[in-house]
């Protein structure tokens, strides 16, 4: 592709203008014609694939033992030192006014309001401190209508009793009340991001902006990316919300949030590439628009292909059965192409219009410039120095010492990657919350009062195909636990027999979830043992601990699916591009090196700093997927300069002018996209703290070890091997002259 000619299409003297004016039409046009996508989020909290084992059991309990008094809301009343006989009385009277005045999504209320308290007394814990009082609603409720009926029943419960139950602290003294169960998770969840989409904007765009503005010391400079980011998202958001409108992707506010990160970041790095290039140019070349043009010419190969390699990675998570991550695959890599494009069509345009001005106050010059300028004033003009101290000690050293280098950075990389395999996971719904949150308060208040496996008994459904099959004796008779209920019958199907498992152990542990595998091949072997051929497939275990067990299987999946493909596409595109096998398998191996100890810094810092005591199980193969795709920009940005510069010099040389070439404004591009990420942790999703925390991590030592250090080393040690097969047999031009 002819990247000066595109530049002279879309920034050229008279072209600029209507390059701006497309791009202004395209935003307006489809903002009229599509849903933004914000508006398309799905509500869906069932992230498991229909073949999950969990999945196919709450179907057929649905079909053979269906549940008409809908979705339950827990509502948990507490105090300390136990539940007083007014407590009971209120519980009474607001129950009674349900019945009475029932709200619009509520589909069935116990009748708790005429029960005598010795009734609601044995329904309490066992040390009285605490009750749990469901209340069912429509499945077909909104959202939104869960939230406002939420919203009422707390007004009612603060009106009855005089004050506030729900704001105070548990440890404060009187009574307590706490919604959870799935009516509270799924409202709390939907607040939660909904908060973090206005915060998450603000944030980064405020973060952005100021770290535009201490590294390039312009205002204007500031906030040319801003705007083609803004240009972008205009075009992103509408494209999305009609792919989501039509039912051909599906997005949540997870994607969404992760997203507006990901563009501000990435887009804005994209920027800096050209924009650093072109102020080079500009001080060779008097001409703006040629300059911008050569600046095009010279960067666009390695935007572009950076670009491709972001979203081909990102897209890889297309191939995931966990919902949570094949719904960012379509956003993200849609994103990442449009800001791409963007980068070389629309930013051109604006920085043809505004010229050397951008830069203002340190406007770049060429040397006649500055001499003219000179006579003008009558005294000498400093000259910007626009590589720092850093870079130009880098390029001497990895030139110098480079095998002090490599076993400094490796051995410092593999020490950090030491604590990967020490790292504890969680899958659990309430570890991402933050600990006040109300469903979460209301949770713990049930495992800390009630028997432990009592809050999310295990379901079990068994298929005897007519066979006289009885599993309780045996399933009691494990350690683990704690009481098995009589057998069930279906009501379109009697061969197919329910068992309620309560376990003695915490439901949520890891060795709960281990023993769901155990527990199935259990009721498999007497299914077997009965004569039933395909018992295998005829036994289905559900609940909450049988669904923490499918996605830790299915994600592990995932990530052995993945994580080959990503680094066969890396390795592929870096081969075609750079025509250098060496090449791309030391930049795959140090990618993989800085994943590894970003994993492993990321989780003493999450364990010891935040306090957490596992990391959430989605995070490796979203940093993954993230440092890999994003870390090979960089790269591509510095070896591009690398293999031009080896055309005209010796090759030590050629490195140290690739390193100082490219290290500012890779140091900058990193600072802005680690920022970026690293404001998810202002955010109250513990998963997104935790990936906003890993990835920052990831990129910071990308930046600041791997791409100065350790790739242009060890690119000196391989010498003229690091350009196998394709450039090695080219002679370089003072090859060409010494011949």
């Amino acid at each position: 592709m002819n990247f000066f000619k595109l530049g002279k299409v879309v920034a050229g003297s008279r072209s600029r203008w209507l390059t701006l004016i497309v791009w202004v039409s395209i935003v307006g046009l489809l903002s009229i014609m599509w849903p933004q996508v914000n508006n398309e989020e799905t509500n869906s909290s069932q992230l498991l694939p229909d073949s999950a084992m969990s999945v196919e059991a709450e179907r057929i309990s649905e079909e053979q033992f269906p549940n008409e008094n809908g979705v339950p809301l827990l509502v948990v009343w507490y105090r300390d030192g136990g539940l007083k006989t007014e407590d009971y009385s209120y519980i009474q009277a607001f129950f009674q006014d349900l019945k009475e005045n029932p709200l619009p999504s509520q589909s069935m209320v116990p009748d708790f309001g005429n029960a005598p308290p010795q009734a609601l007394l044995k329904i309490a814990s066992e040390d009285g401190e605490a009750l749990s009082t469901p209340i069912f609603y429509k499945t077909e409720a909104s959202v939104d209508e869960l939230q406002e009926s939420l919203d009422v029943l707390n007004k009612k419960i603060t009106t009855l009793v005089g004050e506030d139950l729900f704001s105070k602290e548990l440890s404060e003294d009187g009574l307590h009340v706490r919604f959870t169960g799935p009516v509270a998770i799924q409202t709390d969840a939907t607040a939660l991001f909904s908060q973090a989409d206005v915060t998450l904007l603000i944030a980064t765009v405020l973060l952005v902006l100021f770290l535009l503005v201490i590294l390039y010391r312009s205002i204007i400079l500031a906030l040319v990316p801003l705007i083609g980011v803004g240009f972008a998202y205009g075009i992103i958001s509408p494209l999305l919300g009609f792919l989501a409108s039509k039912g051909w992707i599906v997005v949540d506010a997870q994607a969404i949030s992760i997203m507006t990160v990901l563009l501000f970041g990435a887009g804005t790095d994209y920027c800096l590439f050209l924009v650093s290039r072109y102020r080079d140019e500009l001080q060779l070349e008097a001409n703006k628009y040629k300059a911008l043009h050569l600046a095009i010419s010279n960067s666009g190969g390695a935007i572009l292909m950076s670009a491709l390699t972001t979203a081909l990675g990102l897209f890889t998570l297309g191939l995931a059965h966990y919902a949570s991550y094949d719904r960012f695959a379509v956003p993200f890599s849609v994103a990442i192409i449009i800001m791409g494009i963007a980068v070389l069509t629309l930013l051109p345009a604006l920085l043809a219009m505004l010229g050397r001005v951008a830069f203002f106050p340190f406007i770049p010059r060429t040397e006649s410039m500055y001499k003219e300028l000179e006579l003008k004033r009558g005294k000498p003009v400093r000259r910007p120095n626009y590589r720092s101290a850093f870079s130009r000690a880098a390029g001497r050293v990895v030139t110098h010492k480079p095998w002090t280098i490599i076993s400094i950075t490796v051995v410092f990389l593999c020490v950090l990657a030491v604590f990967v395999p020490k790292i504890e996971y969680t899958y659990g719904v309430f570890e991402s919350f933050p600990e006040d949150m109300p469903s979460r308060e209301g949770n713990t208040l049930l495992s800390e009062h009630y028997p432990v496996g009592e809050i999310a008994p295990v379901q079990l459904l068994v298929d005897t195909d007519g066979q006289d099959v009885s599993v309780q004796e045996l399933l009691t008779s494990l350690p683990y636990v704690e009481s098995v209920s009589d057998p069930v019958s279906g009501e379109l199907n009697k061969d197919i027999m329910e068992y309620r498992i309560v376990f003695s152990i915490n439901p949520f542990s890891d060795e709960a979830i281990s023993a769901i595998p155990e527990l199935k091949e259990q009721v498999v072997t007497v299914l077997t043992q009965t004569g039933i051929a395909q018992a295998e497939e005829q036994v289905w275990l559900g609940g909450e601990t049988a669904t923490l067990y499918d996605t830790e299987q299915i994600t592990s999946r995932d990530q052995n699916v993945i994580i080959p493909v990503v680094l066969a596409i890396i390795a592929l595109l870096l081969v075609v591009y750079l025509r250098s096998i060496p090449a791309m398998l030391y930049l795959l191996f140090t990618v993989g090196l800085s994943f590894l100890s970003a994993l492993g810094l990321g989780w003493l810092v999450i364990h010891y700093i935040y306090g957490a005591e596992a990391m959430q199980g989605l995070i490796p193969l979203y940093a993954f997927v993230f440092l890999v795709a994003l870390g090979g920009d960089y790269n591509l940005f510095m070896i591009s300069s690398i293999w031009k510069n080896r055309r005209k010099m010796p090759l030590k040389q050629a490195i140290a002018e690739g390193v100082e070439e490219t290290s500012s404004v890779i140091t900058s591009a990193g600072l802005i996209l680690a920022g970026t990420f690293a404001v998810l942790a202002v955010l109250p999703l513990q998963v997104l703290v935790q990936f906003g925390t890993v990835t920052a991590i990831g990129i910071v030592l990308d930046t600041f070890i791997v791409r100065p250090l350790l790739v242009p080393a060890i690119t000196t040690v391989l010498g003229k091997y690091s350009f196998w097969p394709g450039e090695l047999w080219k002679k370089t031009d003072i090859e060409k002259e010494e011949a």
